[in-house]
């Protein structure tokens, strides 16, 4: 079953709209409430509380981006992506290991009329940028083990990376500094609330590799 979306404004960034599943929509409804390993969810017809987050605090600190390279990694709808483009950013592109997100990020940046260049990759074949935003990434151990060992080889190469965090069990606090904090309006199908307080957040500049 396919997941029906509408064209509808970010609620903490309405500048942006996405094709997003309505309110009452779950994350497993397409495929009957059950969770499959032959298909990823469509976390890319939602809208999450760290790449809100993200996306608010780059509109708002168009300075972080103006001018740069920009890489949004497991960029879901392409929410953050589609900020830094908004925000004046040099070059945008867009991660994501599910195809049908890759699709969504294109379709969304489109529908905002801004450019983001999307494709299907990991993290790990992802190249330098200047700029990495990385939007409710540690939800399980395994993936965010791999995405911090990603992004602290990245800052130590230079690159500025700004994670969006609403205290996901796995985020790993100690290697950042908040930056700016929000309370994002979330489904509560999806969360079981209706906001979350999430925080932006920069990766220390000085971390040992190990």
């Amino acid at each position: 079953m396919p997941v029906r979306t509408a064209l509808l404004p970010v609620p903490l960034a309405p500048e942006i709209s996405l094709h997003l599943a309505g309110d009452r929509t779950g994350l497993f409804d397409a495929t009957g409430g059950e969770f499959r390993s032959d298909v990823p969810p469509p976390f890319w017809a939602f809208v999450w509380a760290g790449g809100q987050a993200l996306a608010r605090y780059v509109l708002d600190h168009p300075g972080t981006v103006a001018g740069r390279h920009v890489l949004d990694v497991a960029a879901g709808s392409g929410v953050a992506a589609i900020a830094a483009a908004r925000a004046g950013a040099a070059r945008v592109d867009a991660l994501d290991l599910d195809p049908a997100a890759t699709e969504a990020t294109a379709r969304n940046a489109a529908a905002n009329g801004v450019t983001v260049h999307a494709r299907t990759a990991d993290i790990s074949d992802a190249g330098p940028a200047e700029v990495i935003l990385a939007g409710d990434v540690f939800y399980t151990r395994s993936v965010a083990d791999r995405m911090t060992a990603a992004l602290r080889r990245a800052a130590a190469s230079g690159s500025v990376i700004l994670v969006g965090d609403p205290g996901r069990g796995y985020f790993p606090e100690r290697l950042f500094v908040r930056r700016a904090e929000y309370t994002v309006p979330v489904p509560v199908s999806l969360e079981e609330t209706e906001s979350l307080v999430t925080g932006v957040w920069e990766m220390r500049t000085t971390i040992t590799l190990s």
